[in-house]
């Protein structure tokens, strides 16, 4: 930020394995979301190394982290991205197109609970589907990796429940990596682990004495 240096994320030493719910917690400013870019390949880091299989995803080109991303990772944020003259259908096969052998747009719908809504446009969907169309998007290329940004973060209580279910139920049916940034402790519940940072470390860890359900968490 001109002449001042601003370390992000210092000293991260972390692995994921693979069909953890994983969910990071900490002030704004304390390095989520930008672990959750490194991890998406969406930004690379100064130093260091971060590996995906045997992908070297800090030494790996623009090209090869847009491969990345689109075979492996799904992305879900706390605003929808959709797009507003598409259908929900529509909006998903924007991804179906170019992944190698995603499930259907339909499919993907049934999935979160949105068969009946499938030919309606966002603006006729409220906030809740449209963020469940978010996910079947992000989940219809069938991603090892599923990274979401404060899914719940513009979504009321019982609605942002709903979205909790459909994360729960892609990683534990699916088993699909999940990895949620939220600044609602109360959703740690549900994580194999719970990773809190503060000041671009991990400073704590946590893993749950048992991984409650989505209907089990009140905030």
């Amino acid at each position: 930020m001109g002449e001042a240096e601003v370390h992000a994320l210092r000293g991260v030493d972390l692995e994921i394995r693979a069909g953890e719910f994983i969910v990071l917690l900490g002030p704004s400013g304390s390095g989520k979301s930008t672990l959750l870019n490194l991890l998406g390949g969406l930004d690379t880091p100064t130093s260091g190394t971060v590996r995906f299989k045997d992908h070297d995803l800090s030494g790996a080109s623009e090209a090869e982290l847009t491969r990345y991303r689109r075979e492996h990772v799904g992305f879900v944020f706390q605003f929808y991205n959709l797009i507003p003259a598409l259908t929900a259908r529509e909006n998903v096969e924007l991804v179906t197109d170019i992944a190698a052998s995603p499930m259907s747009a339909a499919e993907a719908l049934e999935w979160v609970g949105l068969a009946e809504r499938m030919d309606h446009f966002p603006s006729q969907l409220s906030g809740g589907e449209q963020q469940r169309v978010a996910i079947a998007r992000a989940v219809a290329k069938r991603p090892d990796v599923l990274l979401c940004d404060e899914p719940t973060g513009a979504l009321d209580y019982e609605t942002g429940k709903l979205v909790l279910e459909v994360i729960a139920k892609i990683n534990a049916e699916l088993h699909t990596t999940a990895m949620v940034i939220t600044h609602n402790a109360a959703i740690s519940g549900m994580a194999d682990r719970v990773l809190r940072l503060g000041n671009g470390r991990i400073v704590g860890e946590e893993k749950p004495a048992r991984k409650l359900t989505p209907a089990e968490i009140s905030w």
